[in-house]
């Protein structure tokens, strides 16, 4: 009867764990495909959204609204992680490069764990300043 157990306890040990995505990395992927309806899934109840100077408070309808409205006037082109902080269990952070039609943007995400989901509770969005 072990016998039969063996090969099973081969396989399980030998397929490869699926990895889990970063909700980082995931933020960066839907702006990559711009898809902003499923990045505003992501959102909390309300969000903090920094567009240039332009700091404000928004429930997650017109976070929504407010991000779409600026992704439809820059394209992104291509996205690029540029730093990441993942030290604390509920907290992440991570700044996205992106590359639009109209320049370069800067965006910085902070994202808390609620009932065991993280979920986008600041985002700044910010030009690239040259280097």
């Amino acid at each position: 009867m072990k016998i039969l157990y063996l090969p099973l306890l081969f396989i399980f040990f030998m397929v490869p764990a699926i990895p889990v995505a970063d909700p980082i990395d995931h933020i960066a992927n839907l702006i990559r495909a711009d898809k902003i309806h499923e990045l505003a899934q992501m959102f909390a109840s309300s969000i903090e959204i920094t567009l240039h100077d332009d700091e404000n408070v928004y429930t997650k309808t017109q976070a929504e609204l407010v991000i779409d409205k600026f992704f439809n006037e820059n394209k992104p082109r291509s996205v690029k992680m540029l730093h990441r902080v993942s030290s604390n269990p509920t907290y992440l952070f991570g700044v996205i490069t992106v590359n639009t039609d109209k320049g370069v943007f800067r965006i910085a995400c902070t994202l808390k764990q609620s009932t065991g989901v993280f979920e986008l509770i600041e985002m700044r969005i910010e030009p690239e300043k040259m280097k």
